[in-house]
């Protein structure tokens, strides 16, 4: 395999090259690291640049893609716990509109209200949803 010499900063830079910086300034941006003018002037200077040493400076204060992606997993892991928490409510929300439904139609059935029954099993199924919050495994 022949030996490659690394990247010169005054080797001149591609289309390709230039969109994969702007990729990552846009990724910078939806992060919250660039504010909306520095995100615009970034970019411009990323189609303006000519040479690798321009791009890389534009993103040398920028985390880099790997970094990023090493974190990635473990955010979509609390983006899916936390959906999933959220799916348990909309759960016990539903079996609450049916427990109070039943409760109610046997209440004007019988002509007096009943005693609130569905308060036991929703309240035990309340603690159990914040139980699995507070208790959840940890493992990936």
């Amino acid at each position: 395999m022949p030996n490659v010499p690394a990247r010169p900063d005054d080797q001149r830079a591609s289309d390709a090259d230039r969109e994969a910086v702007a990729e990552d300034l846009r990724d910078a941006f939806g992060e919250g690291r660039l504010d909306v003018d520095e995100y615009q002037r970034r970019l411009d200077a990323v189609w303006a640049s000519r040479t690798y040493g321009e791009l890389d400076r534009l993103t040398s204060d920028l985390p880099s893609r790997a970094r990023r992606q090493e974190r990635a997993p473990a955010e979509e892991k609390r983006r899916s716990d936390a959906r999933a928490w959220l799916e348990m409510w909309r759960a016990w929300l539903g079996g609450a509109v049916v427990m109070i439904g039943i409760w109610g139609i046997t209440s004007l059935s019988s002509g007096e209200l009943q005693n609130f029954w569905p308060a036991i099993p929703l309240g035990i199924w309340a603690v159990v949803v914040i139980a699995s919050a507070l208790w959840k495994d940890d493992k990936p």
